[in-house]
């Protein structure tokens, strides 16, 4: 399947004023440009010629090969943003035009990345170009285009193969490690680190958001592959003005750090929103309830905490698509929430409960009391399982695994909803953080609560958020 990179542009001298978009596709192995498209607009703003140069990128893509997969690079963190999912298109004339876009390509072969302006000179010239022919009266002409040669290629290729799956803490962590080894004896010192600001039981709030990244300058000078690995992949949230010609200077520091270790060049990541389901009547008693159990619906508490998290997921306004586990309490869940967003449930056996065999609807005290044994092995080692032949938290992990493979590979560069049970969520919060198993132990995790991980495309996991419970107050 071939892939290409598109970057686009668009600007408005006077916003709104005269304005004008522009767009290249390129080969994303080579990087050969292959089409290049800009049009004079008349009177419009910035943000709707920027789209206008999207959707005027995407379709030149489509010509090509309708098969192909996209990763769009703007300097408009709005549009990024935006068409991420992770901001609401409020402007009545940009919304059809992201819609329009979104229809191009089919969902998830198209990705998205901020780049800073210096990197976008190609698409800026070519708005440009179109702005200074629609003013004169003319069209633009590709044939007398200089964009091409005013702005030589620097354009990366794809990124090299992921070193490990999604949200492999090792392979992520030995990438990181090889980065900072090169860029201590490559990068300049103005390169700097920054910091941005399994039972049924309840737990206190403790939310987990600090991430780490590194920041430079929009203007900094390269600083070779390592340093360029270690930049911020996301700049400051403020609305993008249009073209450069027609928008001023770029100021001296544009972008902030990113979140997590992930290589500028990866494109969004695949983020779980991770909410475990609400009250059943075994939660306030604290009995085991897995998937071999009785399958216990939500409770009245449990309805309400659904509706509270339903309430406080649509202020975000950034969840994109829902998968549940295929048991009565998640899919219950997942229905309120479901309805209250707009989107459809997906129901993934994955994302299933541990099955705890003859433990199930047992307190802890009742199997410790009947099997003290099977509960000391279960405590010591991951690999032993429940009395009865359930299932062992090393399966549970292996089972997690696959399943977190099969979505972040389905879902990429977008925000999902994994509505399931506590030990999964811990699972994935343990791969993701490279936790022995006994951390599956010293992690407390409500009903009804939210985490959340980043899944990036060469093996790193962010851990942005864990058992966020301020929507239930």
């Amino acid at each position: 399947m071939r892939e290409f990179i598109v970057e686009a542009d668009g600007g408005s001298r006077g916003n709104p004023g005269p304005a004008g978009y522009g767009a290249v596709v390129s080969d994303a192995a080579t990087g050969e440009t292959l089409a290049e498209a800009a049009e004079y607009l008349g009177t419009a703003t910035n943000n709707v010629a920027e789209y206008s140069g999207l959707l005027a990128g995407l379709r030149a893509a489509h010509e090509l090969d309708p098969q192909a997969t996209v990763h769009v690079r703007m300097d408009s963190k709005l549009v990024v943003e935006q068409m991420s999912g992770r901001w609401k298109i409020k402007h009545p004339a940009m919304k059809p035009l992201a819609a329009e876009a979104a229809r191009v390509f089919p969902p998830g072969r198209v990705t998205y990345e901020w780049i800073p302006r210096e990197r976008n000179k190609h698409a800026d010239r070519l708005a440009n170009e179109a702005m200074d022919a629609g003013q004169r009266g003319e069209s633009w002409n590709a044939s007398a285009s200089r964009a091409a040669l005013d702005t030589p290629s620097v354009r990366a290729v794809s990124p090299e193969p992921p070193s490990g799956p999604p949200g492999d803490a090792a392979a992520g962590a030995a990438r990181v490690r090889a980065a900072l080894a090169s860029a201590s004896a490559s990068a300049p010192a103005s390169v700097s680190a920054t910091e941005p600001g399994a039972t049924e039981s309840g737990a206190t709030d403790s939310g987990v958001r600090e991430a780490v990244g590194v920041g430079a300058g929009a203007g900094d000078a390269p600083a070779g592959k390592a340093a360029a690995d270690l930049r911020a992949a996301q700049a400051v949230a403020t609305p993008d003005t249009g073209a450069a010609a027609a928008r001023g200077p770029e100021p001296a520091s544009a972008a902030t750090p990113s979140s997590g270790w992930a290589p500028a060049d990866m494109g969004p990541p695949a983020t779980f929103v991770l909410l475990r389901h609400g009250e059943t009547p075994l939660t306030p008693q604290k009995r085991f309830s897995g998937s071999g159990g009785g399958d216990p619906s939500l409770s009245d508490v449990g309805r309400e905490q659904a509706e509270r998290v339903a309430a406080g997921l649509a202020r975000r306004g950034t969840i994109q698509a829902i998968v549940a586990s295929p048991l009565a309490r998640t899919r219950e869940t997942a229905g309120v929430v479901a309805a209250r967003l707009g989107l459809d449930v997906t129901v993934d056996d994955g994302l299933r409960e541990t099955d705890f065999g003859a433990w199930e609807g047992l307190t802890f005290a009742e199997v410790r009391e009947r099997h003290p044994e099977d509960l000391n092995a279960w405590l010591s080692s991951p690999d032993a399982e429940p009395t009865g032949g359930g299932e062992s938290f090393a399966d549970t992990a292996t089972r997690i695994a696959a399943t977190r493979d099969r979505l972040t590979a389905a879902y990429a560069g977008r925000t999902v909803l994994l509505v399931t049970h506590v030990t999964p969520i811990k699972t994935l919060i343990r791969l993701a953080l490279g936790a022995p198993p006994e951390a599956l132990f010293r992690m407390e995790l409500s009903a009804a609560s939210l985490s959340a991980v980043a899944y990036y495309a060469d093996g790193n996991a962010s851990v942005r958020l864990f058992n966020e419970t301020s929507h239930l107050r």
